[in-house]
């Protein structure tokens, strides 16, 4: 299943649309990672009607993505779950993210994932609060990852991709201090002065501008060394 951007299912090697009346109801179980009650799901889904109309609309839903020939929803009296050893590409993305959190990243996880950039385009023009929420959480853990990743490829003298992983994290947030500052180590590490001058000083004009502040301290004091 492909929830980054337009959501799609990828079944024996064809990809299939999902209807348009059906998207929200494949994301929302897919994002819970198991078992969701039906009730719960009908009523987080479509919360303005009676729970008899929500149930029709969930009944309605599941008919209309076995028609279209997607078949990654099973369900019972009871519950609505995947299918077994069905995927994401944003579990594929948070595990990556996780093994380099965690510090059990390999090898072939030091590089940059060409989709990073979509991970803020997670289910995009959606605003449930429940969308927003997991919106969020993935989007700080990349950050998170990403920061590590830059600064393991500046450990193994990987400069230019550790700047470009940095840069990463920094379009993804660009008042994050710390993804300023991995940009910053990562120059250095180069032995581009001039780029981390000029790195840090828009990361200060943007910090002055936007909220105010110096940047900190520590900050200032490393660069100064």
């Amino acid at each position: 299943m492909h929830l980054l951007g337009n959501p799609s299912v990828m079944q024996d090697g064809r990809l299939y649309p999902v209807p348009e009346g059906c998207k929200r109801l494949l994301a929302f179980v897919a994002l819970q990672r198991g078992r969701v009650d039906r009730r719960h799901a009908a009523g987080s889904l479509w919360p303005d009607g009676t729970d008899n109309r929500a149930s029709g609309n969930l009944r309605s839903a599941l008919w209309r993505l076995r028609g279209a020939g997607i078949v990654v929803l099973e369900s019972d009296k009871c519950s609505i779950f995947l299918r077994e050893r069905t995927t994401t590409d944003l579990d594929s993305l948070c595990e990556w993210a996780d093994r380099l959190i965690d510090g059990t990243a390999s090898e072939a996880d030091l590089h940059v994932p060409e989709w990073t950039s979509s991970i803020a385009e997670l289910l995009p023009g959606w605003y449930d609060e429940w969308v927003i929420f997991e919106r969020e959480r993935i989007r700080q853990r990349m950050l998170h990852a990403l920061e590590v990743l830059s600064c393991s490829l500046r450990t193994a003298g990987r400069y230019g991709e550790a700047i470009d992983a940095a840069m990463d994290a920094v379009a993804l947030e660009p008042l994050r201090e710390s993804a300023h500052r991995v940009l910053v180590e990562a120059h250095v590490a180069e032995g581009n002065f001039i780029e981390a001058q000029r790195s840090y000083v828009r990361y200060r004009d943007i910090a002055r501008r936007e909220l105010g502040v110096e940047p900190s301290a520590a900050f200032r004091a490393w660069l100064r060394r």
